[in-house]
């Protein structure tokens, strides 16, 4: 069976669960108008402060009120929204650290603050989370809900706290999205059903079947082919040089994917930013606004690897762009997927998988390793050409063990001579202003290029990284007792910025990834 069968068979057997079915009304849609003036207004100085309020009255009853209330002369839209939803919550505002407690106390604390049980989930009829039925952890600040690829490496830092438990609840939490949606949103929101991050679940997976045994592979078996239907949508229709959704197929027929989002329209969180960002954008707003969510989809929202022109949030090209990062994921769930038919014994399928994964593997050195600039990059397949804009997703294949010896020692070179900084490594060269830009690092890309290095035997270069970053994670929290979502690694005095809200503190992945990497050097508080 060639490629495209498998993919058009996984996809009629799973077509079912696809968004279409299983649609929520998000915010927008439930508040038409009331939603745009708010949001065009700026009743709250965080775009996402609406769309997570809770509706006390039904939608219905709420725009009625309004259209008979906005007429009078003494009207306030503020006073309007206070009376009739009511604010979130903010997961830390309350906690207060102990310092002296240590690190690993403070950690350890986080998780029951960060921590939510089904029976705590600040629901409503028409609010805009959607409860899960397991405990899960939610990063921090503004983030009041769980999101994908956080949570693996907050499950890092779980492991080495030794909560298989909370674990396997987050893993079935994930599965029961997958089985609900077809795939896991960006986080549990109706605001957020639109697209995915990376797919970080068979990882998840792998994760807890090395806690609690091999059957785990075939126990989520099923979720894990309906996230590769997801992913591999429209393949199976294409011709060369065509893109569909999340799937591309290059000109001599090799299919790779892209980040996307099935809609073209501001994003609900960030509606005021979008609208007013298109302004400045030469793409029509339609293209514009699918290129924005696209790069929210891929985690790093946003950064100049993502801008044509390497500075500019107007020049956002993200779905031209076969992303290096996002290949080596389903790399990854192929070769889980296969795992989990060798498990049941099914050695046929078994087979096809791991023929799939060496595919992509072909393909990913094919396309994205640049001879010229000796790194791992994404490619440009509407221009036919590497992209030049480097970033820490580079350090992907060496994650994943895709690169060859010559290829791990281009890219050891690159981060020791360019990306190596007082307090870790660099997220890019660039400083744009854009939170995944220089001079701001971040744990998951700090942990991708570390555990990267350490998988090749530059076990010294790795070190000096991952000192770094605990030292500069240790003194930020010595100085405020809290854990941040992202530092500034080039000038460690100071806080890290940029991007569309305050930096926050929490927070989900950074406690998992210092914990993990305290452990792994045999760092004390």
């Amino acid at each position: 069976m060639n490629r495209i069968r498998i993919w058009f068979a996984v996809i009629i057997f799973f077509g079912n669960s696809t968004i279409c079915n299983a649609q929520l009304a998000s915010p927008r849609a439930l508040f038409q108008d009331l939603f745009v003036d708010v949001q065009m207004h700026q009743v709250f100085p965080d775009g996402k402060t609406f769309v997570d309020c809770i509706p006390t009255y039904s939608p219905d009853s709420i725009l009625k009120a309004y259209h008979q209330q906005k007429k009078q002369p003494d009207f306030s839209l503020q006073q309007f929204v206070y009376a009739y939803f009511r604010l979130p919550e903010t997961s830390t505002r309350s906690y207060h650290s102990d310092v002296q407690a240590g690190i690993r106390h403070h950690i350890e604390e986080l998780w029951n603050v960060l921590s939510r049980n089904p029976n705590q989930q600040d629901t409503s009829r028409y609010g805009s989370l959607i409860p899960l039925p397991y405990r899960y952890i939610v990063p921090g600040g503004r983030f009041r809900e769980v999101y994908y690829w956080d949570s693996y490496f907050t499950m890092l830092g779980l492991k080495e706290s030794r909560d298989t438990a909370l674990i396997e609840d987050m893993v079935k939490n994930f599965a029961y999205l997958i089985n609900r949606f077809g795939f896991v949103p960006n986080g549990n929101r109706t605001y957020y059903l639109t697209r995915s991050q990376p797919p970080y679940f068979s990882l998840m997976v792998d994760l807890l079947a090395g806690l609690k045994g091999d059957y785990i592979y075939a126990t989520y078996q099923q979720p894990l082919l309906r996230e590769y239907a997801y992913w591999m949508k429209g393949a199976d229709e294409l011709h060369p040089g065509e893109a569909a959704h999340h799937v591309v197929m290059l000109t001599d027929s090799c299919i790779l994917n892209r980040y996307w989002d099935e809609s073209n329209q501001p994003r609900e969180e960030s509606y005021r930013a979008d609208v007013i960002a298109a302004r400045q954008s030469s793409e029509p707003d339609t293209v514009f606004y699918r290129n924005i969510r696209a790069a929210a989809e891929s985690g790093m929202d946003f950064s100049s690897r993502w801008f044509a022109d390497n500075r500019s949030l107007g020049t956002i090209i993200t779905t031209h762009l076969i992303a290096v990062d996002l290949n080596c994921l389903l790399y990854h769930l192929e070769k889980t997927i296969a795992r989990s038919y060798a498990v049941t014994g099914n050695y046929l399928q078994q087979k096809q998988y791991e023929h799939l994964a060496e595919l992509r593997k072909q393909h990913l050195l094919k396309y994205c390793w640049d001879a010229q600039q000796q790194a791992f990059t994404d490619y440009d397949f509407t221009q036919k050409k590497y992209s030049p804009r480097i970033s820490l997703a580079s350090m992907y294949p060496l994650f994943f063990k895709l690169a060859d010896s010559t290829q791990a020692a281009a890219m050891a070179r690159l981060i020791r001579s360019r990306y190596l900084q007082p307090g870790g490594v660099v997220t890019t060269l660039q400083q744009t202003g854009q939170q995944w830009d220089a001079p701001n690092g971040w744990a998951p890309l700090e942990y991708i290029t570390i555990q990267g290095l350490r998988n090749y035997h530059y076990d010294s270069l790795a070190r000096q990284i991952a000192l770094r970053w605990i030292q500069l994670n240790r003194r930020v929290f010595d100085n405020t007792g809290k854990l941040m979502e992202k530092y500034d690694v080039m000038d460690i005095r100071r806080k890290a910025g940029g991007g569309e809200y305050p930096t926050q503190d929490g927070f989900g992945w950074t406690n998992g990834v210092l914990l993990k990497l305290m452990n792994e050097y045999q760092v004390k508080d």
